[in-house]
């Protein structure tokens, strides 16, 4: 398994949790008006959207380098 094939694994699947973890801490918000949970949905969101764009410049630069 190649660096570059974990790396694009890895952010993979901490934007999947992140976007779940948001989710559930929105919907937590919504229950209980908890701004803290508010605040902590914002911040997956955000990390989430920092991942995808970080993600997409990765895939770019290694675009000549085999996954294997």
């Amino acid at each position: 398994m190649s660096l570059k094939f974990f790396h694009v694994f890895f952010i993979g699947a901490v934007v999947l949790f992140l976007t779940g973890f948001g989710v559930w801490a929105t919907r937590r918000y919504m229950e209980g008006r908890e701004m803290d949970m508010l605040l902590t949905g914002i911040g997956s969101f955000v990390a989430v959207l920092g991942l995808a764009i970080y993600g997409a410049w990765f895939m770019k630069k290694l675009k000549g380098v085999s996954y294997i």
